[in-house]
Formats: structure tokens, sequence, C-alpha cells
């Protein structure tokens, strides 16, 4: 057996609220990562465009408001 297997086998035998628990355990960390993804790519420039695209869209009078 796999070590994803014998995880998955953990996970199914988990109480409801162990269960809950671990959900809310791996939402944190995957939005962690995903902090630290767009971070990253932030300071590389990635994201540059977005902001030359917003800037565009203002001198052209498009930008909405939130």
């Amino acid at each position: 057996m796999s070590k994803v297997e014998e995880i998955l086998s953990s996970i199914e035998s988990l109480s409801r609220e162990e269960f809950t628990r671990l959900r809310e355990w791996f939402y944190e960390r995957d939005w962690e990562r995903w902090d630290r993804q767009i971070e990253g790519d932030s300071e590389s420039g990635k994201l540059d465009f977005l902001v030359k695209e917003a800037l565009a869209e203002k001198a052209d009078g498009k930008l909405k408001g939130l």
C-alpha cells in the first residue's frame, strides 16, 4: 500500500470532528501556499501586466469602482 493510500484509509476512519479539523488544516495550508505563490509572482514581475491593464483602463475612463 502506498503512503497516499495509507493516508486516505486513515482519513476514512476519522470521526466527524477529526475530519473537520483536518479539512480546516488542509484549507489553511492551501491558502498559505496560494499566498506565497501570488507574493512570489508579484515580486518577480509576473503580475505587472495586470497593473498595466488597470492603468490603461483608468486612462481610458473604463475603470469601474468597487
